[in-house]
């Protein structure tokens, strides 16, 4: 397929995990794919980017314009976690969260705008299932991601007339570089991925091209009346009930 030829792309976080895949993919299929995160992307042409800073998202949309004289597709990967409970987190941490997981999608979405316009853009932002559940200790970033759902539904609603698209993707466990070190940490790592496989119905954890698949057809044309969705990408585990 080349759903993306002539097309630009600008995907934050897009040096590991999901960013990775998805930046491949968009590139696989024709666009013409940038990136942003801290530190250099050998791969893609890239800026680098802190998205604590609120002056980082103008910058970044203002030099993809630069260099490419469009933008047709944001996707807004990039984010952080942090193990605290409300009782445990400083107000510093709180506000760093929100800050990088849904205020900086929310700067690059305002600044993008102007330029999506002109292309009938499409954003995707990517969630999580824990902005539809909880794990212990998540509070800031579920909070986070359940705000970059809402985010999604308002842009959608707000924009759409202009031809403007924005869904967004909620994945669940996927073998990033990140969660393979995380199980390789742990005492009996073969014991825990029998456990993890086993509370998803499909029975195995996901691949971060699983993901970017989903994101490629929300992202193209032909998903031209999908907008203001949540698309959920974790094997049916949020689905399937616990057991007595």
């Amino acid at each position: 397929m080349n759903r993306f030829a002539g097309k630009t792309a600008l995907v934050t976080g897009g040096r590991s995990g999901i960013g990775r895949a998805i930046a491949q993919r968009l590139r696989d299929e024709g666009a013409n794919v940038y990136t942003a995160q801290r530190g250099a992307d050998d791969d893609f042409p890239s800026f680098p980017a802190d998205f604590s800073d609120p002056d980082s998202p103008a910058r970044i949309i203002e030099q993809v314009i630069a260099q490419a004289g469009q933008l047709d597709v944001l996707i807004n990967n990039a984010g952080m976690m942090q193990e605290a409970s409300v009782d445990d987190m400083s107000l510093a941490d709180w506000q760093r969260s929100l800050t990088v997981n849904l205020t900086a999608p929310f700067l690059l979405i305002q600044a993008a705008l102007p330029h999506l316009r002109k292309t009938k853009g499409s954003i995707v932002n990517i969630g999580s299932v824990e902005g539809l559940g909880s794990n212990p200790g998540h509070a800031a970033y579920c909070a986070s991601k359940a705000g970059l759902h809402g985010l999604t539904r308002a842009v959608a609603v707000d924009h759409g007339a202009e031809g403007i698209r924005c869904n967004a993707v909620a994945p669940g466990w996927i073998d990033t570089d990140l969660n393979l070190d995380f199980i390789d940490s742990m005492d009996d790592p073969d014991a825990f991925r029998r456990d993890i496989a086993r509370i998803h119905p499909v029975g195995r954890t996901g691949d971060p091209k699983e993901v970017a698949a989903l994101v490629a057809f929300l992202a193209a044309e032909e998903a031209g009346f999908v907008t203001g969705q949540i698309y959920t990408v974790d094997g049916g585990r949020m689905a399937k009930l616990s057991l007595p």
